[in-house]
């Protein structure tokens, strides 16, 4: 079978799209409490499951390296990715600021760095608190109630679980035979269900919807990667959301078609998932190799840096085949 599994009307009615109402923040089926959306679909039978019939001997990283210079999003101000040594050998010789004698510097070659970074750089996660609706985040989470003087107090990337599951490709660049799909092409629901068939793989509640434009190719240029980037439009969204996806990740910066159809809203995939559908969203992820390979469906291993409050964090996303 390809396309989308049947759902019964007890899983859908714990897939909040379908309760989703037009730029308004939905509350969460699973609870005043939830801080996780559509992650909770994601049920331990399911992880044990593909766990079971993954192949740990054949892991496809699907992130990409950290780097200064590296791609990042910066036109709202936010800061590029930035690295720094704090202690080399020859530096800690020289100032022994350890207070242990030249000798053991000399012996240990102490070595030290820092970071500094937009938490939404490189392949990350974005939380269910990055965007919403006129003041207010998924499940009725106010900033008026629950933003300190720190962060978020709802809905971080600490709140994050690890996440395994079943993970489809939808490979869209290979559905149009190209190696990069058009600028600001947009992906809908037709693009989605012709993936499925062509692939002949099958969508079910609580897997995981990784897109490839195929921009990843343009990596690491900045300008041809960020720039117009294709990726999906309201209606792909919706589609992928009302299937019962857990999480929504992309080769792309931004997941969506940028920019947008919407004249009213910049962000109309991001405030639809995050804020309406309870979907978590990934962003640069390389999804190359699994192309290459053809593997449409996975087993998907990812956890986010547990950074409290933060509205996106760093992860770092496995593939492994499924054995039968």
């Amino acid at each position: 079978m390809c396309g989308p599994a049947l759902i019964s009307e007890a899983t859908r009615n714990k897939i909040a799209a379908y309760c989703a109402e037009f730029r308004e923040v939905t509350r969460s089926p699973f609870g005043p409490d939830d801080e996780i959306g559509m992650l909770n679909l994601i049920t331990p039978e399911a992880s044990r499951e593909v766990l079971s019939r993954a192949d740990g001997g054949s892991v496809i990283d699907l992130s990409v390296d950290y780097f200064v210079g590296m791609p990042s999003w910066t036109k709202a101000g936010d800061p590029n990715f930035q690295q720094w040594m704090t202690h080399t050998p020859a530096g800690t010789v020289l100032d022994d600021i350890t207070g242990v004698g030249r000798e053991q510097n000399e012996l240990v070659s102490y070595s030290g760095d820092a970071i500094s970074m937009y938490t939404h750089c490189g392949t990350h996660i974005d939380t269910l608190n990055h965007f919403g609706y006129n003041g207010k985040i998924w499940n009725g989470f106010s900033a008026e109630e629950h933003i300190s003087s720190r962060h978020w107090t709802k809905c971080g990337a600490e709140k994050i679980p690890p996440i395994i599951a079943r993970g489809v490709l939808f490979d869209i660049a290979a559905l149009y035979d190209t190696d990069i799909l058009p600028d600001n092409h947009g992906i809908g629901a037709d693009d989605l269900r012709e993936a499925m068939r062509r692939q002949d793989v099958e969508f079910r509640p609580g897997d995981v919807a990784l897109i490839r434009t195929g921009r990843m190719r343009a990596w690491p240029a900045i300008d041809a990667y960020i720039d117009n980037s294709p990726g999906l439009n309201l209606e792909g969204a919706e589609f992928l959301a009302r299937m019962g996806a857990s999480v929504i990740g992309g080769d792309t910066l931004a997941l969506e078609q940028m920019p947008g159809a919407d004249e009213e809203n910049w962000q109309v995939v991001h405030t639809y998932l995050l804020g309406e559908a309870g979907v978590p969203i990934m962003e640069v992820v390389d999804c190359e190799q699994i192309s290459a390979e053809r593997l449409y469906e996975f087993a998907f291993v990812a956890a986010a840096m547990k950074l409290r409050g933060a509205t996106g964090a760093p992860m770092r996303p496995l593939a492994m085949p499924l054995r039968p």
